[in-house]
């Protein structure tokens, strides 16, 4: 579906081409120097987009004209190395611009490690090696997602005008998408997952790889399930679909380079009914905690069992009370603009409203919180 930004959606960027990264091994220090080089900004809300491995010098120039810092990046498999990354974060650095994260989709939502497929362990080295390369070139932050079938949608739906991802629960048109992989009704991967399986196989991956992740000085914000039914073609959404859940693993992670990736847009898939508490109730607990390092903005059109992404300002819940809540409780990480629908003009209008409409709400919350 198309993205809030200039960049791809993050579906799909793990599917940029970008070719050569001659002289990336020289941006390397010594070693230790880059892992401390954390993000230079004032404690607090941080407003971001999604970006380009790969931005144009005019991308740049338009993310300086909105204000943006900072920027979340995908990269492509050319660039899944640290001097890769090195080369994306010099190109924003000589454009005054800050790479919060850098993603990699074949090791973000791996179904091999939720459900302990074939190639699980391979697929868990790979995901120390991509932790060990982003400490080295300095990236102190990553989203995962625990899904074993990827983000499901029914179609599209017209909003505004405008063209947007829909999830029905009745129709039977639903489909999984991940990284070039589709799953569908009745069970995705021929047979029925039990609770206790996914939770297993959780406590397996973040054990392994959280010492990983202390060592290089990266924080793991995990994903909320997309949506977040309770089960999905014979795979339980059980951890990353509810509050509670999400209270569980990180007592089971116990470290201090583990938590949350809070997507406004899941949450509100779910509901109240399904997450156990509304967004801002889930800021004040885990953001008291330092654990919520990452928003995702952006609204839907009602709860589950059918919604639709829609523009942050017609959705059914205020984003003005996440904002705010993001203040209340010292909130110090990025709000990214996350995808919504398509506006005539492509995706640097859409990036443009966007970015707007989050600035408003910010400079709304903290002269609120503050008076």
């Amino acid at each position: 579906m198309p993205q809030s930004g200039f960049s791809p959606d993050r579906r799909e960027f793990g599917k940029l081409a970008l070719s050569g990264v001659a002289g990336a091994a020289a941006l390397l220090g010594p070693a230790g120097d880059s892992a401390a080089d954390a993000p230079k900004f004032a404690p607090g809300v941080k407003l971001c987009v999604s970006a380009s491995a790969n931005p144009s010098d005019n991308d740049l120039l338009f993310l300086k004209q909105l204000g943006i810092g900072c920027v979340s990046v995908g990269a492509p498999a050319s660039l899944r190395t640290a001097e890769g990354f090195l080369q994306i974060k010099k190109r924003y650095a000589d454009g005054g611009i800050t790479v919060w994260n850098i993603g990699n989709t074949s090791v973000h939502n791996m179904p091999e490690v939720t459900l302990n497929l074939p190639g699980r362990d391979q697929k868990i080295e790979d995901y120390k090696n991509y932790l060990r390369n982003l400490g080295k070139a300095g990236i102190h932050y990553t989203t995962y997602a625990h899904m074993g079938n990827g983000i499901w949608s029914s179609g599209r739906a017209e909003i505004r005008g405008a063209s947007g991802r829909e999830y029905d629960r009745a129709s039977p048109n639903k489909r999984g998408v991940w990284d070039n992989m589709t799953w569908a009704e009745p069970l995705s991967h021929g047979r029925v997952f039990t609770k206790e399986e996914i939770w297993e196989n959780f406590t397996h991956f973040i054990k392994q790889v959280a010492p990983v992740a202390e060592e290089q000085g990266v924080k793991i914000g995990i994903h909320p399930d997309d949506p977040p039914e309770p089960a999905l073609a014979g795979v339980p959404r059980c951890i990353f679909g509810n509050f509670e859940g999400y209270k569980r693993a990180l007592e089971i992670a116990n470290s201090p380079n583990v938590g949350m990736c809070l997507c406004c847009g899941c949450w509100l898939e779910g509901g109240r009914a399904l997450m156990g508490k509304d967004p801002v109730e889930t800021i004040h607990y885990f953001g008291r905690l330092k654990k919520v390092w990452k928003i995702h903005f952006r609204n839907v059109s009602a709860p589950l069992p059918h919604f639709v992404e829609t523009f942050m300002d017609n959705g059914y819940y205020d984003m003005y009370k996440i904002m705010k809540a993001l203040v209340e409780v010292k909130f110090d990480g990025i709000v990214i603009l996350d995808h919504s629908p398509g506006l005539v003009g492509g995706g640097n209008a859409q990036t443009a409203y966007g970015v707007s409409q989050m600035q408003g709400l910010l400079k709304r919350a903290m002269a609120e919180v503050k008076s």
